[in-house]
């Protein structure tokens, strides 16, 4: 069955992926959100270069955890898309910026309930601001030190939507793991 037929000109068409993340359909955005179709992903962590993390409050017209914190910028992969392309486009599209050079690969999460059953690469970079950004997307953003967002995460969870909370504690992993991250 041809679900990208089913879908209105303006609405997203995903790849629908399989446990192993290989491209198996499309289907419309509504209609993977509605039935925990597998699909894909990207968050994008941007650091100051003083070691802060830049995060955003996502719109209140968002289908999703609207007026939640969340990573600097994320989204979907659109139809045929790479990951990497995708983290450069949602970058350009939410905060109004470029990366001269390839943002950096840091992980890779396996699609799960966190995730809202998306397979997700996470990516980080360096940007000192300012940023524009996207109004339909983003009710606003800060930057944060390690510190302040951990006490944060910990007395008021509910402020951040899931897959930040997934992104972030996987990153810190991550970093401890690989490079020795002071706390």
């Amino acid at each position: 069955m041809d679900s990208t037929r089913e879908a209105p000109i303006s609405e997203e068409i995903f790849d629908v992926v399989n446990a192993r993340d290989e491209v198996i359909d499309q289907a419309p955005r509504a209609l993977v959100h509605a039935k925990n179709l597998l699909h894909r992903a990207v968050h994008v962590l941007v650091f100051s270069p003083d070691g802060k993390l830049f995060l955003q409050k996502r719109s209140m017209k968002k289908d999703c955890f609207p007026g939640t914190w969340d990573s600097s910028a994320s989204g979907h992969l659109d139809q045929g898309e790479s990951y990497d392309a995708c983290a450069m486009r949602e970058l350009e599209e939410e905060l109004g910026c470029r990366s001269d050079q390839p943002l950096d690969q840091c992980f890779k999460l396996p699609a799960s309930i966190e995730t809202g059953w998306e397979f997700v690469w996470v990516y980080r970079t360096t940007h000192p601001g300012p940023f524009i950004l996207h109004p339909e997307e983003i009710e606003r953003g800060d930057w944060f030190d390690k510190d302040s967002l951990d006490r944060w995460i910990k007395t008021q969870p509910g402020d951040f939507a899931p897959s930040f909370l997934l992104v972030w504690k996987t990153f810190l992993d991550h970093s401890a793991a690989t490079s020795g991250l002071k706390d």
